[in-house]
């Protein structure tokens, strides 16, 4: 390119740089660096669930410009997006695969900082922010599925809120606050959409936020044993350039989904009707459900539904504050416990789900 025609770009280029700084941010982005070696991989995850929140957004948007939260026009709305809205039903099923998809990366992203022992000092807020992000995930995903509201999306919540009714002490209380009610209903749908389109984004982004910002303040975090082949990355370009070329991979899987598996609407929901056989929850809660279907009806005397909730709140919040408890990796020593730990975990989710697909109840 000529001079000539170079020149009308740069006064443009240095507006914007005055008011914005871009020469600075620039300049800070290729100094900063991060840990590469042969576990870096797993860092490329945290992107990826940032990518398909981005889709998520974008896709959701779209939708609620024709989605109706009523249990009369709710599953009819959906199906004029798939039948009559053009690339409705691309739309659609970008939506939904993408959600499956996150939460599938947000579970690997925390695992594979748990493996890391990414969490310990002093990245603690790091993780306690990261392990919210993914309870907000998954109510992002339970809020979700009942919005079509189709027969499959109407039992798998009755399935779920009954989870939830199970928590001890304030079970019931909570079931009728999340339901709007005894069952699951029309107060259940619209309380679900204004969670899902309202409330859970605002926390989302606050917290995504949140957890961006110690992200940028601590760096991510280096193995516990640096090895020979630990070297520092630039940033920008080169981490960029590679979470870009993931991005674009992980939308061409999206669109391969989509068009080749498009999202089922099933058919419309009737809450008089008996519930289908072999129902359950989303894949993400099927340990969970399958769980306690294996325990007891009455455990020491106690309920066993509520054995089996109270042994899952403990499970969970032995994770949420495994940064404290974890003092070898504090003290930058190897913890094998705590890896057998997540390995048996990682086994025990993976043997309930597959039971649950294999044995349907």
């Amino acid at each position: 390119m000529s001079p000539s025609r170079r020149s009308p770009q740069r006064p443009l280029v240095a507006w914007f740089d005055e008011r914005l700084g871009l020469s600075a941010a620039l300049d800070f982005l290729r100094q900063k660096t991060v840990p590469h070696h042969r576990s870096s991989v797993w860092y490329y995850f945290g992107g990826v669930s940032l990518f398909l929140f981005g889709v998520q957004v974008a896709t959701g948007l779209l939708l609620l410009i024709y989605y109706k939260p009523t249990p009369e026009a709710g599953f009819e709305s959906v199906r004029f997006i798939v039948a009559q809205v053009p690339f409705g039903w691309l739309i659609r099923s970008l939506h939904s695969w993408s959600a499956n998809l996150m939460v599938l990366t947000v579970f690997v992203h925390l695992f594979s900082v748990y493996f890391m022992k990414a969490y310990r000092p002093p990245r603690e807020l790091t993780w306690l922010t990261g392990f919210g992000l993914l309870g907000l995930t998954l109510a992002f995903g339970f809020s979700g599925y009942l919005l079509p509201w189709n027969e499959l999306a109407l039992f798998a919540t009755k399935v779920g809120t009954d989870i939830v009714g199970s928590v001890p002490a304030v079970g019931h209380v909570l079931l009728r606050y999340v339901r709007g009610g005894d069952e699951v209903s029309g107060a259940t749908l619209t309380r679900f959409f204004g969670w899902h389109v309202a409330l859970l984004p605002a926390l989302f982004t606050g917290l995504l936020g949140v957890h961006l910002l110690l992200v940028q303040r601590l760096g991510m975090s280096a193995p516990l044993r640096p090895t020979a082949e630990t070297r520092g990355m630039p940033f920008f370009p080169g981490f960029i350039i590679r979470d870009a070329i993931l991005w674009l991979g992980v939308l061409g899987v999206l669109l391969s989904l989509c068009t080749f598996m498009p999202w089922e609407l099933g058919v419309k929901a009737d809450p008089f009707a008996s519930a289908p056989a072999g129902i359950r929850p989303e894949w993400y809660f099927t340990f969970l459900s399958q769980s306690l279907k294996y325990i007891p009806s009455n455990v020491l005397g106690i309920d066993g539904e509520v054995v089996g909730i109270t042994a899952s709140g403990l499970g969970g919040l032995f994770f949420l504050l495994v940064p404290f408890l974890d003092r070898r990796a504090a003290r930058g020593q190897s913890s094998p416990l705590f890896t057998a730990i997540g390995v048996l975990v990682l086994l025990y989710m993976a043997t309930m789900t597959a039971l649950a697909y294999l044995k349907p109840y």
